[in-house]
């Protein structure tokens, strides 16, 4: 059976949209480390869960990545692994080697995790993340925190919770990020 993740880049206070690199005025901080993990993970990985808004913007970033260097290995994965979109006013066939989630979620995405052996991975915090955390279907939360206190931007998982989570994994990189990994915590009697 899957495993279904979210993983998200964010600042140490939370802030997660238009994660644009330090060198460009934001706050997404990378060094080798960071940027091999990152690559290791969807190497590994099965297939993308996307919300609509997700899948649009990765499929006109993605395709346009693959001969920029530096970033030809990670394209090349992004651009071919299965990706599944859940939306309600999308209609198929998609494009960018993506298939739409039929029906209700909870059902799709159950689908999805006893069709898949491996890593689903949920990229972004948004409207998809917060049903599927809802519906009790996350198995990982994996957060990429950059060294950062940002004041613009949502917050992640604003309305959510409580949740609480258990520690299984932590890896620090000399850029002073950090991959932070935790499970949902069993429920307590």
């Amino acid at each position: 059976m899957g495993r279904l993740i979210i993983n998200v880049a964010m600042t140490v206070n939370g802030a997660f949209e238009a994660p644009a690199a330090e060198a460009q005025g934001g706050w997404l901080v990378t060094d080798p480390g960071s940027m091999r993990a990152g690559l290791e993970m969807w190497q590994a990985a099965d297939a993308m869960v996307l919300g609509r808004k997700t899948y649009q913007g990765l499929a006109a970033a993605w395709p346009r990545l693959a001969d920029v260097p530096g970033f030809e290995a990670y394209a090349a994965r992004m651009n071919g692994m299965p990706k599944y979109v859940a939306s309600r006013s999308l209609t198929g066939p998609l494009e960018w080697n993506a298939t739409l989630l039929d029906g209700d979620l909870a059902e799709s995405v159950s689908r999805l995790k006893d069709g898949h052996d491996g890593n689903l991975i949920v990229p972004c915090a948004g409207e998809l993340a917060r049903e599927l955390i809802a519906r009790d279907l996350v198995d990982e939360f994996w957060f990429n925190l950059s060294p950062y206190l940002w004041a613009a931007g949502p917050r992640i998982f604003d309305e959510i919770g409580p949740v609480r989570l258990e520690l299984s994994n932590t890896q620090t990189f000399p850029s002073g990020v950090v991959r932070l990994c935790y499970r949902p915590a069993p429920a307590t009697a």
